[in-house]
């Protein structure tokens, strides 16, 4: 694939002169904002909210003694943008920074209190043929801050939306109840399900490749399978870390994940290690169908030599002959014998004819 390549960022600010002095005028985090919700009890609050109103809507449901979180997607905000929600939610300088700028591997960390969960998205590209596709699989990326009472997602990439996830937890209030950390498991769980979804498709491109290979009078492209091989090895990365890192949180951070969602993030990342399983059977399937399509390639190659050789002897006696007889000597043989010149072509169509004869019995031709 060529892989995911992160947008450059929106132009945070226009520059403008006046009397020699430049003026930034930096665009509001509402313009990066997809969605911004307040959860109470499982139940979203009616009513738009900024990320610091709902923050404090939050915290004034906290005080009376209830039990709500914030949750705010955001896609691909710039600089300005993430530290003024970094500042609202006291997210650290350094997570802000890849969230920022994205190409991150997949990855968990934990900044005190909050846990920080870099997500690979992707989705299949749709194609009629492998010769004429240049891309397979397409790659975003998915950052997700989680905190006691909050959850910051930020999306990379034009794929990977995440309005129908939000949409089924909505519908499902005792799934909010468990908290933010709800919203993490179903953003995991749903990434990882195209992890399944994507290899299911793939598969039938690696079908229909090997098809082809072992197809006795088919061409073969070697240069499709090193593609296919390049988007799997780029689905790998994708995935294989994800698995030491989700098995890290029923490890290593109970303190902030409660039993409930570990009992559901260890569903997660066995789907996770079934899709990494696969991924890894394909990249070892690709490459001996590389080693079976050079084999076939070197095969085809001989052919085409013998078939070369082959017509390169039977051409040889008719040039000796005509070679030795245009030297245009005195003394030659039939030189003066009417019959001469058709002798002469006659046995070249005869040796000709043998040869022929010959290298179609021994199947050079």
């Amino acid at each position: 694939m060529p892989s995911f390549r992160p947008l450059p960022p929106r132009q945070s600010s226009d520059t403008r002169s006046a009397g020699g002095a430049a003026h930034r005028i930096h665009l509001p985090v509402s313009q990066a904002m997809v969605d911004c919700g307040v959860y109470c009890d499982g139940i979203r609050l009616p009513g738009k909210y900024t990320h610091a109103a709902a923050l404090d809507k939050v915290h004034e449901i906290e005080a009376d003694g209830g039990s709500a979180f914030v949750w705010i997607g955001l896609h691909e905000p710039d600089d300005q943008q993430m530290k003024a929600v970094a500042e609202v939610f006291g997210l650290h300088d350094l997570a802000v920074e890849d969230a920022v700028h994205a190409h991150q591997r997949p990855k968990l960390e934990r900044y005190d209190g909050t846990l920080f969960l870099v997500l690979k998205t992707v989705t299949y590209v749709e194609h009629e043929s492998m010769a004429k596709v240049r891309e397979i699989v397409e790659t975003g990326e998915v950052m997700i801050f989680v905190g006691s009472d909050f959850v910051v997602t930020v999306r990379h990439g034009e794929h990977g939306g995440l309005a129908g996830v939000r949409k089924r937890l909505e519908a499902a209030p005792h799934n909010l109840r468990l908290g933010p950390y709800s919203v993490m498991h179903a953003i995991a769980d749903h990434v990882v399900d195209t992890y399944l979804d994507v290899t299911d498709l793939i598969e039938h491109d690696i079908d229909a490749m090997e098809e082809d290979i072992f197809s006795p009078r088919q061409q073969t492209d070697i240069e499709t399978i090193y593609l296919l091989k390049r988007e799997v090895v780029e689905l790998r990365r994708a995935v294989s870390p994800l698995v030491t890192d989700l098995e890290r949180i029923d490890r290593e951070h109970d303190d902030l994940v409660n039993v409930e969602i570990r009992r559901y993030m260890r569903d997660v990342l066995d789907h996770t290690i079934k899709a990494a399983d696969r991924i890894g059977s394909y990249d070892e399937l690709l490459s001996s169908l590389v080693q079976a399509a050079l084999g076939k390639v070197a095969m085809q190659q001989n052919v085409d030599m013998r078939k070369i050789s082959a017509w390169v002897a039977i051409a040889a006696v008719p040039t000796a002959m005509a070679g030795i007889y245009g030297m245009n000597f005195d003394h030659m043989p039939e030189l003066n014998w009417t019959f001469g010149y058709p002798l002469a072509l006659l046995v070249m169509a005869t040796v000709c004819v043998v040869l022929y004869r010959n290298f179609r019995r021994n199947n050079w031709l």
